[in-house]
């Protein structure tokens, strides 16, 4: 603030020109005053490769709300975070434990890193078509299955909690990671904010994990694709960590992105203890009073609530400090009116399926990641696709699982799940074919 307010005759970028030259829609749509702080890297505030400086002292306080021993702002999201974990902990031929359901970032890291992956396949609820977490038994069995083939693990990657909000039993895993000199990464995406309220979980640095990237802009405020990498110990070296974010982070990195992350440590000093308070009020208010309804898109064409997921099973709310009475009310209300609407009040209740489905079925692995985006490919009609090697990452979104990675054999499973989530209004990406009539597969 106290450098973009100074009055000075600006002969550098971005070429707005601090809003004088900014197209007259997007004035009107931010206001003139957002553009004044929409500055270029200059040396007196620092850019993300700075050692010192205001944007160096403003990391140094988050590492000391969040817990950790050093922390680095992210303007590429958590996928830049576990991008950089993996390329940190893993050089080329190197196995890395990971979930099947881990986030396409994951693969993308395999792809940059070299690394192959021992996959860790997670229960999948047929009742909700939800992912579980994994377990501290099934790492175990990773590790030496890898030790009985001549191979170690360099690193092991949990997602906790999962999008859903499924949580693993971190601290346990991260005892079993260290006793075997392996390094614990934990994707806690969606649980930047477990610090702040004693009813939520321990966050993943206070059980002992290694690097752990969050999601800032998630549950807390700062702005989207914002995000912290957090690391803790000494088990990974931090100046491989700082490489690889050169790496992977923009140069000219948005002050906007990197002031709303420091605002955001500066709002969580202020209270923390109380400041998810009144969110816990609401989420209990709304779990106290929602059993379970069926839901469509008329939960947002009819009554505007607009939920952060609708999978084809479950529908997932998410609840933030500023989320009002109003809104807890009307979201009740909605699901209320819809269980009345489209469920037969005499008809007896029942789950939907049993026992435990997953399109990760019966996968296995030909190429690894960084092989299968390299190799030659072609494109097949999806009827002639089964058995055949893919060649392209294909998941829905959200939450960004992939379905399909490069480098594995297509599975009946994969297809079907792919073409009943295509049926019911799911977004595929990766597809070359968005519309799964083909898909492409490495020659």
């Amino acid at each position: 603030m106290a450098f973009a307010e100074r009055d000075t005759a600006c002969f550098h970028f971005p070429g707005h020109n601090r809003g004088k030259a900014a197209p007259a829609m997007l004035s009107q749509l931010f206001g003139p005053d957002v553009f004044t702080y929409d500055l270029s890297p200059i040396p007196w505030i620092g850019n993300l490769f700075s050692s010192r400086g205001p944007l160096s002292d403003a990391q140094k306080l988050a590492a000391e709300v969040f817990g950790s021993s050093e922390t680095w702002f992210l303007v590429g999201g958590s996928s830049c975070g576990v991008m950089a974990s993996i390329m940190a902990t893993c050089s080329p031929g190197d196995f890395i434990v990971l979930p099947r359901n881990a986030h396409i970032s994951a693969t993308h890291a395999m792809v940059l890193s070299g690394a192959l992956p021992k996959y860790v396949t997670p229960e999948c609820s047929s009742v909700w078509d939800v992912a579980g977490g994994v377990t501290p038994s099934q790492v175990e069995t990773a590790i030496e299955e890898l030790k009985e083939a001549g191979k170690t693990a360099a690193a092991v990657l949990i997602t906790s909690p999962t999008y859903q909000g499924i949580c693993c039993k971190i601290d346990e895993i991260t005892k079993l990671c260290h006793s075997h000199g392996v390094p614990a990464i934990v994707d806690e995406a969606h649980g930047a904010h477990f610090k702040f309220h004693p009813r939520l979980p321990e966050t993943a640095l206070e059980q002992g994990a290694d690097l752990v990237v969050q999601s800032t802009h998630k549950v807390l405020s700062s702005l989207s694709q914002s995000s912290t990498l957090h690391a803790s110990g000494h088990r990974v070296d931090r100046e491989r960590v700082r490489r690889c974010l050169q790496a992977l982070q923009s140069t000219s990195s948005s002050y906007l992105l990197l002031a709303s992350l420091d605002a955001t440590r500066a709002q969580l000093s202020e209270n923390p203890e109380a400041i998810l308070g009144k969110a816990m009020e609401m989420a209990d208010l709304a779990r106290l009073q929602i059993d379970k309804f069926q839901v469509n898109e008329l939960l947002c064409e009819e009554h505007g609530v607009m939920p952060e997921l609708e999978g084809m099973r479950s529908v997932t709310f998410v609840f933030n400090r500023e989320t009002s009475m109003e809104h807890t009310e009307r979201l009740i209300t909605a699901l209320s009116h819809l269980s009345t609407t489209f469920l037969d009040a005499n008809q007896s209740r029942k789950q939907i399926g049993s026992g435990v489905i997953t399109p990760f079925a019966g996968f296995s692995r030909e190429l690894s990641p960084r092989e299968a985006f390299f190799a030659k490919k072609r494109k097949v009609a999806i009827g002639e696709s089964l058995g055949e090697i893919c060649g392209e990452l294909i998941c829905t979104i959200p939450p960004g699982v992939p379905v399909l990675n490069p480098g594995e054999v297509i599975t009946r499973e994969a297809l079907d799940y792919l073409q009943d989530a295509r049926n019911k209004g799911a977004v595929i990406m990766g597809a070359a074919d968005p519309r799964l009539s083909s898909l492409v597969v490495c020659s």
